[in-house]
């Protein structure tokens, strides 16, 4: 039987469990960029918990996107020398950790949120230059990979997304030529990096006229031939699935397998799940074998601890959302204790 707390391989990395933990904002940043010692210290408490492979908060590629006041830039110059810190302490715990990259809007000059129709090839060189450069700097900084994000409508999402993408040159059409522009950032990735690229997808869209599980299923397929390491599967936003046990059970569960029916590669399935019985039962019922967590680590990033000791634990985290919609990296209902300054001297 298939435990969360298996020692397993994922891809080249051996993981300490099948627990994925992904990021999603960042608050406690400085306004110049700068990690903080919140930061180091959060990171540092989710790798010793028995957490698997760390996937960052979102690290946005532009400082105008509209999500760039929410989240980590790499845009700064002391940028490398921070994230090789915090890559090193998570690596002292035997952790994989990959950064998240991705934007929501393209913005040229006076131009803003500029549609899929009207990117200009050589706007997609641009894109594809920033992205690149990007990588290169994860990967000075000890990063063991990166997850582009192709899910939750990021621009890159809309882009290989048929509802969004109505281009009639060799970027639009066909699902082909709709992920070229991700497939030519992988391929040089590839070529000049040492990183494990990992994509995150959406399994379906909710609206007409988006990509289906078929769809998707295809999609994984093309991202494998042209070099991806790995994916991970998310779930749309619907109020239809708010009933997340029996969603996870059935829906994107049956979701991930049929794309792990047509790949050769590790593919994450998308949290939610509430419980260790939940995730065991995930784990042993379908052929999922890797779980991401976001929210229940806002909440108390060392729950795994207490999970391995009491063999029956569940998250502190009660979905308020709260860390979502206001877009921070700290929880509301149970905020961190503040340092007691006479303790810390002893």
């Amino acid at each position: 039987m298939k435990d969360l707390f298996d020692y397993c391989e994922f891809g080249e990395f051996k993981l300490n469990s099948r627990i994925v933990r992904t990021g999603l904002w960042e608050s406690e940043r400085e306004q110049s960029g700068n990690l903080t010692p919140e930061i180091y210290d959060r990171y540092e408490n989710i790798a010793a918990s028995g957490v698997g492979l760390i996937i960052t908060e979102l690290f946005s590629l532009y400082p105008r996107d509209g999500f760039s006041k929410y989240s980590q830039t790499v845009n700064y110059n002391r940028f490398v020398r921070e994230a090789k810190d915090l890559t090193d302490l998570v690596h002292v715990y035997d952790v994989p950790i990959f950064a998240q990259l991705g934007f929501v809007h393209y913005n040229k000059r006076t131009e803003q949120h500029v549609k899929i129709e009207d990117i200009t090839i050589e706007d997609i060189r641009k894109i594809q230059t920033d992205f690149i450069i990007a990588a290169e700097k994860f990967d000075y900084a000890g990063f063991d990979g990166i997850q582009i994000a192709l899910g939750n409508y990021y621009f890159l999402t809309r882009f290989i997304n048929p509802l969004f993408n109505k281009r009639e040159d060799k970027y639009g059409g066909n699902t082909l030529n709709r992920l070229r522009i991700v497939l030519e950032i992988i391929k040089v990735i590839k070529q000049n990096t040492k990183l494990h690229v990992n994509c995150r997808l959406n399994a379906f869209d909710i609206q007409k006229g988006g990509m289906t599980i078929e769809d998707t299923v295809e999609v994984a397929k093309i991202l494998e031939q042209y070099g991806a390491d790995s994916l991970q599967i998310t779930r749309p936003r619907s109020p239809q699935y708010f009933s997340r046990e029996n969603y996870h059970k059935s829906i994107l569960a049956s979701s991930c397998e049929k794309i792990i029916d047509n790949v050769n590669i590790p593919v994450i399935m998308g949290g939610g799940i509430k419980s260790q019985r939940q995730i065991n039962n995930v784990l042993n019922k379908t052929k999922v074998d890797f779980i991401s967590m976001q929210r229940p680590f806002v909440a108390d990033p060392s729950f795994l601890v207490d999970w391995k000791i009491e063999g029956d634990g569940e998250v502190k985290c009660r979905t308020c959302n709260n860390c979502y919609w206001k877009k921070t990296s700290t929880c509301f209902l149970y905020p961190k204790a503040p340092l007691n300054i006479d303790q810390s001297l002893g």
